[in-house]
Parts: C-alpha cells; structure tokens; sequence
C-alpha cells in the first residue's frame, strides 16, 4: 500500500503545491517556497508582516571555475518599513542565510510596492462541555505563569474540540 492509499481524508493544499510550485520559483526567482512560508519567522513577525521576499539574484559567473558569490535578495515593502528593512539588513542577512543552511544573501535590494496581508481564516471549532473544561483547568493549575497556564488551557481546549469536532 502506498503513501497516497494510507492516508484517508483531506490534505493541506500546500503539500502537493510545494512539490509544483518550488521547482518554478527556484528557476523563475531564484526562491524556496520554504523561504516564502516562513518569512515571518525569519525576520519576525513585526516585519514579516509588512514585507515579502521577492527574488534572489545570483550574479553572473563568467566561467565554471569562478569563485561563488552570494546573492542579492529582493524584498517588497513601502514607506516606513523600507527604511526598518534598510536599517536591519544585517540581520535580516544573517537570519536568511542561517534559514537557507549557507552564505547564500550578501545583499539586500529593497522594492517599494504594495505587500498583500495574509488573510487568516479562523474556524470555528465546537464548544467543550463544562466538565473537560474544569479537567484541563485543574490539569494546568499548578503553573506558575499566567501567560503560559492561559495557553496551554486553550489548546487543550481546542485539541478537545478538534477531537470532539471529527
């Protein structure tokens, strides 16, 4: 039985776009989707959100033999972000070339247009009865953080839903 025969159900849209769409942005960009999925992680989420990269341009080598040369990665913003993205483009290097595993980015060219914020759809999940609720309450009760105890109380609550939700 095959991979595709054992998995039952629905799948990310993104698994089998990543495996067309990767080869396409590497030859016609010079980008991984990887870098694309998780550029708010790369450079935080602040400036994340308000820019995106575009392209990575590899200089030209005139012979086989030529030594390597990074590349010049492409980023898409406006106005002030352009100026937060020019002031920590040493960063931003840094943390892009530890992302992609080389010294892959020397520098960073920076395009003012217009950057599209992701939409994120929030699902609704069905409630958790009282009683779950008061288990997981108790289960995280011990921890001494408020911030943390919080969290992990909506995730048991959601993993609960998700579940009951099936």
């Amino acid at each position: 039985m095959n991979d595709s025969q054992q998995r039952k159900g629905f799948r990310p849209l993104a698994d089998p776009a990543a495996g067309i769409l990767d080869p396409v942005l590497r030859k016609r960009a010079g980008i991984t989707i990887e870098l694309v999925q998780a550029w708010d992680e790369v450079v935080g989420s602040s400036l994340g959100g308000l820019s995106r990269p575009l392209k990575l341009i590899w200089p030209r080598r005139a012979r086989e033999d030529d030594p390597f040369q990074p590349a010049t990665l492409v980023i898409a913003c406006q106005g002030f972000t352009a100026m937060r993205v020019q002031h920590e483009t040493g960063e931003i290097i840094s943390r892009v070339n530890a992302f992609l595993g080389f010294a892959a980015v020397g520098r960073i060219k920076i395009e003012q247009k217009p950057v599209a914020l992701p939409v994120v759809k929030k699902r609704s999940l069905p409630p958790v009865d009282a009683e779950t609720s008061r288990k997981i309450s108790h289960a995280v009760e011990p921890i001494e953080d408020d911030g943390l105890r919080e969290a992990l109380e909506r995730l048991g609550n959601s993993i609960h839903a998700e579940r009951k939700g099936r």
